[in-house]
């Protein structure tokens, strides 16, 4: 590895010659300057790893020079050192950018200690995040072998989460590689605990089941409502839990995070299905039966999402709440944002504000569409960032923005996630089966009864039945239903594109933020 390369700039650069040599010894090549013009000069015809600058200095002082150095080379990080403690200059000295702030007289080892955060922050963060994971790797091997209960999956997924998003800081690809598949050996076992498992969790006689769509509104919304605080419930559609990781930096600019929770998605995972759960607070069984006229079915005409406000004013009024003073709005195009962005200030006056914003969803059906967008969100990392962009930049957020001063609160949640799909496996059905790539219905299916969770009675799952003898299947970790005509063209076209509806850890267990305003 090659020495990085210091730049000393002080007037008094004679007394410092033991602090040269100290960082010498420490593998480091100085060279010293005893003006800021001199400063200018080389940092234009020479390569600088990090600039000391002493700040006042005869001539030109250390802010000066710091003002023309970052004109050359933007990035450039430099250390202002300093005998003043006086606030202006240290509010001076950060607003101008500097990377570190050391008082005189500088002790080596505090040289050294900026030197290194400077230089080998990178490497060293990247170097302690993959020791931290291999020793949290046997700890999260035997979570995963314990029989973990719904709320300990959530944990899990929570820690593997956490580990994916802190192995972006490391370079180690091997790493890298054992926490995927770890996170695939996770989502068989999940698989297997929710196929034992979700019959008896959507069983109205339950007596014990996690929060799951049907019931999110009721365990997790309405007990934060109070008279004169504003709440504004915000639902973006088909955003996993890392993306929330993603976007929660821009949150935290504006408001108190107050809890970081879970819930489950009920199956199948997809908008209809679920957002419809989530308004109505019934099962898909109970929707159609309450509201004929309004379900449809995945093979029926019409809108699947259309009736969303008028399921959720029943539920108020079911809860005994139908004399709260709500608005629905529901954004699908930039036009609606800005829309929403003009008219956030009259939503102040309601009890509670409904905002379902379709993004992420468009995103990620999009991203199969278009081959602009399989290169943008090619993984995992992408789509995460790409989600950070996107949000960072939208009406939402400048809606939001526009109302964080005031005493109000939000809680952000999802309907369900998503999951980039690898594996193809052969379904057969006839004219009537349903197209979903990660959920299909129908009758007379014939697929290969390891690859799925089947529900021949579609009731015990919460859903209706389309026709007589139709049953569901879903499809389990990364794989995705392909009929056998035009096979190997669908598996390589769908390959490695996010999908959503079956049963897996990304598209089951999804956020539910609880912030306030600061």
């Amino acid at each position: 590895m090659a020495l990085a390369k210091i730049l000393w700039v002080d007037d008094e650069i004679e007394s410092l010659q033991s602090q040269k040599l100290f960082l010498q010894s420490k593998g480091y090549d100085v060279h010293v300057l005893t003006n800021g013009f001199d400063a200018i000069d080389y940092v234009k015809d020479n390569l600088v790893d990090v600039v000391l600058m002493d700040e006042t200095m005869p001539g030109i002082t250390g802010l000066e020079t710091l003002a023309k150095i970052k004109e050359i080379n933007q990035s450039l990080p430099v250390v202002l050192i300093t005998k003043n403690e006086t606030e202006n200059l240290m509010d001076d000295a950060i607003g101008s950018q500097i990377s570190d702030y050391l008082i005189k007289p500088v002790n080596p080892n505090q040289v050294l200690l900026s030197l290194k955060k400077i230089i080998d922050n990178k490497r060293l963060v990247a170097e302690k995040t993959t020791t931290a994971y291999q020793q949290q790797f046997r700890n999260l091997f035997m979570a995963l072998n314990s029989n973990p209960d719904y709320n300990e999956w959530m944990d899990i997924y929570k820690k593997l989460v956490y580990w994916e998003l802190e192995m972006q800081k490391s370079d180690s690809p091997e790493m890298q590689e054992v926490l995927q598949s770890q996170k695939n050996e996770a989502n068989t076992e999940f698989f297997k605990f929710v196929s034992r498992n979700y019959a008896s969790w959507v069983n109205p006689k339950s007596k014990s089941a996690p929060v799951m769509s049907h019931n999110l509104f009721q365990f997790k919304i309405l007990p934060h409502l109070e008279k004169g605080t504003p709440l504004f419930f915000v639902l973006i559609d088909n955003l996993r839990f890392d993306q929330w990781k993603a976007v929660q930096p821009t949150f935290a600019e504006s408001f108190r995070i107050l809890e970081e929770d879970t819930f489950y998605s009920i199956l199948p995972t997809a908008t209809q299905y679920a957002r419809n759960a989530i308004f109505s607070g019934m099962l898909p069984v109970d929707i159609e039966k309450n509201f004929a006229a309004e379900w449809k079915n995945d093979d029926e005409q019409g809108g699947k999402n259309l009736n969303e406000e008028n399921f959720f004013r029943a539920q108020l009024k079911r809860l005994g709440k139908s004399d709260l003073k709500i608005s629905y709005t529901k954004v699908v195009n930039n036009q609606a944002g800005l829309d929403l962005v003009n008219n956030i200030h009259n939503l102040l006056s309601n009890d509670l504000n409904v905002i379902v914003y379709n993004f992420v969803d468009m995103l990620s059906h999009a991203r199969t569409e278009m081959e602009v967008l399989k290169e943008l969100a090619g993984d995992e990392m992408s789509y995460r960032s790409i989600t950070a962009s996107w949000f960072e930049h939208s009406p939402l957020h400048q809606a939001l923005k526009k109302i964080a001063d005031k005493n109000i609160k939000v809680i952000l949640a999802t309907d369900h996630g998503s999951i980039r799909v690898k594996t193809p496996c052969k379904v057969i059905g006839d004219k009537q089966t349903t197209a979903n790539l990660r959920y299909k219905h129908g009758r007379n299916l014939n697929y290969e009864p390891k690859e799925v969770l089947a529900f021949r009675d579609p009731r015990e799952a919460g859903l209706p039945v389309p026709t007589v003898n139709s049953s569901y299947i879903f499809a389990k970790e990364d794989g995705f239903l392909c009929y056998p005509n035009n096979y190997n063209y669908y598996a390589n076209y769908y390959r490695n594109t996010f999908q959503h509806g079956g049963v897996s850890l990304e598209e089951m267990i999804v956020p539910v933020i609880k912030m306030q305003s600061k």
